[in-house]
């Protein structure tokens, strides 16, 4: 472990201390910059019916942490200032406007959540501050021209919906499709997707859909109205929590229909285990990122750095969570975007240098699977692989797919 954790020190001090380029003499700062200082403002629900997410916050301070300890950006520190939103959007709102106009942050930096991000993201862009790397697939993050200070980072999700409905058109043609989604953008866009891609078949392919609300304290009714409508597939659009109580709730009532999984609620730690990985054999779902809880990756050189910065920096979360290693890829993009902001630590020139990753890549993707990303292209990440659950893991299969979805929704 030690010897990791000197390869992962050296890199991050190398990474962390790159003179700013020659042409940045002039320094130009924005609220939430200084010659010393960088504020970044990031909400999640580290409570409420979606705090299995939290982990991603708790592992980003982490990670910006380290990146202190080893001399931060360009010689600036980096401030993470992290509220607690409930996955409520009126407290998301509430909580944003504080980090703004209170502790006024550069950035507000992969806030979590499709519904309180749509909440927030016509004041962040009427305020001109960037509201980058969100943390959700809904495709609205990527309309540079209506808003042009909001990104996404992860692959949208009707990317990823397109992608099971190739699978489904490939492996299973006349499958009988029931869909069981989120009652919001995070769930519609997964839908729209998945109808999308089955193209003049989804009237036909899908034969039931039933929406859930976040409040509802089980779903154990919907699970069973799918089931009695006769489908042999199963698209499971739901959050966490939710798709661990249709995974359990499946095998209490018997249901075993191909299951499509969607990445969001794959993580082994969050949703797997709490449902019981007994009832989650055969169940496909897709990546884009490596999953530390994968034998395959133990002798993966980045991998072994990681593992190294999960003992040391965060030592109370399972470091087989892959909600970690997301994290960790995210915060990684943010300080290469940073990075390239040199001395001018302005919000327009934030969101410039966000949209200009070149095939960029930090080692926490999947082998091919790069960052692209331009002034007209705000989807960074449009790649993943299908992975289907077996024993306790999840296996890769089939080749790396690309679900762009080819413009504004």
């Amino acid at each position: 472990m030690y010897a990791s954790f000197s390869r992962l020190a050296a890199w991050v001090t190398v990474i962390a201390s790159l003179s700013a380029d020659p042409a940045w003499a002039q320094k130009k700062y924005d609220p939430g910059a200084s010659d010393t200082e960088i504020k970044i403002g990031h909400f999640a629900p580290y409570s409420g019916p979606a705090s299995a997410f939290s982990v991603v916050g708790k592992v980003e301070a982490a990670y910006f942490k380290m990146i202190n300890d080893h001399g931060g950006i360009n010689g600036r520190q980096v401030r993470f200032v992290s509220y607690d939103d409930g996955y409520s959007p009126p407290k998301a709102v509430e909580q944003v406007r504080k980090l703004v106009e209170s502790d006024e942050v550069l950035l507000v930096f992969n806030g979590l959540g499709t519904p309180s991000n749509s909440a927030i993201q016509k004041y962040m862009n009427a305020k001109r501050v960037p509201q980058l790397f969100v943390a959700s697939g809904a495709t609205k993050w990527g309309d540079p021209k209506t808003f042009p200070w909001t990104m996404g980072w992860q692959p949208p999700y009707q990317s990823e919906a397109r992608i099971y409905a190739k699978y489904l058109l490939q492996e299973r043609p006349d499958a009988k499709i029931a869909v069981f989604y989120q009652n919001d953008d995070f769930g519609r866009d997964y839908l729209k997707g998945l109808k999308d891609g089955l193209g003049d078949k989804a009237s036909s392919m899908i034969v039931a859909e039933s929406s859930y609300e976040v409040s509802e304290p089980t779903i154990d009714t919907h699970v069973v109205k799918l089931r009695d409508s006769g489908a042999d597939v199963f698209a499971n659009f739901a959050s966490p929590k939710f798709a661990a109580q249709a995974i359990r709730k499946m095998a209490e009532v018997k249901w075993n229909p191909v299951h499509i999984l969607n990445n969001t609620a794959s993580s082994i730690g969050s949703v797997i285990k709490p449902a019981g990985p007994e009832n989650a054999q055969g169940i496909i779902s897709a990546a884009f990122t490596k999953d530390s809880s994968d034998e395959q990756w133990n002798s993966d050189e980045w991998m072994k750095m990681f593992y190294a910065f999960m003992d040391e920096y965060a030592p109370n979360v399972s470091r087989s969570e892959i909600l970690a290693v997301y994290a960790y890829g995210v915060a990684s993009t943010l300080v290469q975007t940073l990075q390239q902001c040199g001395d001018d630590l302005t919000r327009t020139n934030v969101m410039k240098q966000a949209a200009s990753l070149k095939n960029y890549r930090n080692e926490a993707l999947l082998p091919g699977v790069t960052i692209n990303t331009g002034p007209d292209d705000f989807y960074p990440i449009e790649q993943l692989r299908l992975m289907r659950f077996k024993g306790d893991k999840w296996d890769l299969f089939g080749e790396t797919i690309s679900g762009e979805i080819g413009g504004n929704q």
